[in-house]
This record gives C-alpha cells, sequence and structure tokens, in this order.
C-alpha cells in the first residue's frame, strides 16, 4: 500500500514481531510508538527491539531520547512524521509499530495536544503533587478528562501530571489539522490492533518478568536512577526498591508482572475505545498480510 500500516496492541501481545514480519513481506521499516521505548539505555525494562531484530529491518523512534527529558504526544506526531516521510520517499512501506494508544491516536489525527508546555502552570501542579495523594490527581484528571484517565495508572505521576497539563493549559489545545498527523496530511492508513486471550497473555508476562530480571532490570533501572522521567516505566520503581532491600525477588518478579498485567488491561481498555481499528487475532500473521494486500 502507499500509506502507512499502524500495529497496536497490549504489551507482549506480539507487535514488534508482527512488525518486523510485515516489514520483512512488504518491504518496510518500523516507526516506534511507544512513550517509553523512546528512551535510550533502557532496552530490557521497555522491552523495546532486540538488536537481531533491528538488524533485520531498520526501526525508528527508538531509544533516542535522553532518560531524564519530558517528552510529549505533539513531538511525536511530528517526529513521526518526519520519519514516515523519509521512509516512504525511499520507496519503502512505514510501518508504526507500539502500545502508546495516545501516541497512535494523535498520529492518525484523532485527537487535540497541547504542542507547547506551560511553566507557570507545570509549577503549579508540582506543588498540588506535594500537597495531595496521587489518587487526588488522578480523580482531578478524571473530572476534566475521564477516557484519558482511564487509559493512565493512578500511581503514574508523570503521565498524571502530563495529562493534566493538557487538560488544564489555558491556551486551547492546537486542533489535530494544524499538526502533521496522518489524516491532515492525506496519507492512507490502515490500524490494526491485536486481540489476544487474557489467559494466554498473563502466561506470556510471567514469561517476559522472568526473562526481563535475567537479562539485568535490576541493574539497568539503577543505572537510570530514580529521578529520571523514564523512571516511572512500568517495573522500574520496584527494581530499585529491590537494589535498596524493601523488596525480596520473588516480591520484586510478583509485583512486576503484576503492574504488566494491570499496565495490559488499561491498554486494552484504551484501544476498545480507538476509532477505525481492524482487529485480528495474536500471531495470525496471514490475516495481517492479507489487510495490507487488500489496501494495495
Amino acid at each position: 500500500m502507499r500509506g502507512v500500516v499502524i500495529v497496536g496492541g497490549p504489551t507482549a501481545s506480539g507487535k514488534t514481531a508482527l512488525g518486523v514480519m510485515l516489514a520483512q513481506r512488504f518491504d518496510g521499516e518500523i516507526v516506534g510508538a511507544d512513550s517509553r521505548q523512546i528512551y535510550a539505555g533502557m532496552p530490557i525494562g521497555t522491552a523495546a527491539p532486540t538488536a537481531e531484530q533491528r538488524a533485520l529491518v531498520p526501526h525508528h523512534l527508538i531509544g533516542f531520547v535522553d532518560p531524564h527529558e519530558r517528552y510529549s504526544a505533539a513531538r511525536f506526531v511530528a517526529d513521526a512524521a518526519a520519519a514516515i516521510d523519509d521512509i516512504r520517499a525511499r520507496g519503502k512501506l512505514p510501518i508504526v509499530v507500539g502500545g502508546t494508544g495516545f501516541y497512535l491516536r494523535a498520529l492518525c489525527g484523532d485527537v487535540a495536544l497541547a504542542s507547547e508546555h506551560d511553566a507557570g502552570l507545570r509549577a503549579r501542579l508540582a506543588r498540588e503533587a506535594q500537597l495531595h495523594p496521587p489518587e487526588f490527581l488522578h480523580g482531578w484528571l478524571a473530572s476534566r478528562d475521564p477516557e484519558r484517565a482511564a487509559a493512565i495508572a493512578a500511581g503514574d505521576g508523570y503521565r498524571v501530571m502530563r495529562a493534566l497539563e493538557i487538560a488544564l493549559v489555558s491556551a486551547p489545545p492546537a486542533p489535530a489539522h494544524a499538526l502533521p498527523t496522518l489524516r491532515a496530511r492525506a496519507i492512507p492508513f490502515v490500524k490494526l490492533v491485536l486481540r489476544i486471550d487474557p489467559a494466554t497473555l498473563a502466561v506470556r508476562i510471567g514469561e517476559r518478568t522472568r526473562a526481563m530480571l535475567a537479562a539485568g532490570l535490576i541493574d539497568e533501572a539503577e543505572r537510570i536512577g530514580a529521578a529520571a522521567v523514564a523512571a516511572d516505566a512500568v517495573g522500574y520503581r520496584d527494581a530499585l526498591a529491590f537494589g535498596a532491600g524493601l523488596l525480596t525477588y520473588a516480591e520484586l518478579e510478583h509485583l512486576l508482572a503484576r503492574s504488566t498485567r494491570r499496565y495490559a488491561k488499561r491498554q486494552q481498555t484504551w484501544f476498545r475505545s480507538e476509532p477505525g481499528v481492524t482487529w485480528i487475532d495474536a500471531g495470525d500473521a496471514e490475516a495481517a498480510m492479507r489487510l495490507i494486500v487488500r489496501q494495495e
């Protein structure tokens, strides 16, 4: 097809493997759409594409942001648009792969975004965070943007604060057509989301949890440090707590798996409300290929 293929779904559902297979089959390149895989030095905890997968096909927007740097959905749209243009200019098929539903929705042009930060508002929210528990801020977000709040855990301080900043910013958010979205530029796309049985997903998450710990997640978390913006990614706080002697290894494994399952559930909730989705069963590569061929 001449446009863009989008592959979304919950963590551990097989998005990365499917994206690589599709890129090989259709002479494509992958554009990451994960709000934590963008950060450098965090390949284990974010389940970023492996070196072997990246050697098979070119990947973009993976591991290119400093973990202490804040990154917005508006910036993602601009960066993804530039990568997509570059890929298409070389006659390749852009395949956007990731589990951050808000990024995918923003890229398509189905949501308005705040394009700039409001320093005064951010300072105010930082003060509120010191005075109130996380649940208070999450409830505040829910009163302003219920859909966004439903996709963010109450304890995910960074995402709650950023979403509140967008919801409360005095300047109106930039309309979708003001950003280089796919719809604004009339670039056709097909949006595939992976459907997976909850029991199967739980098994995969358990296996991934053990593999991450064996691969060095604890050392990775300690190298990134608690002060990094990206340290709010699932599992890093728990790994740091283990390093500080506050958890046993068994408790760490349990908490990491549980947090990942809860994150996957929030992702699934988000994608169920995603417009224009074509659902395919996880592992059904043939269905994905048929849908792409149909668009050509």
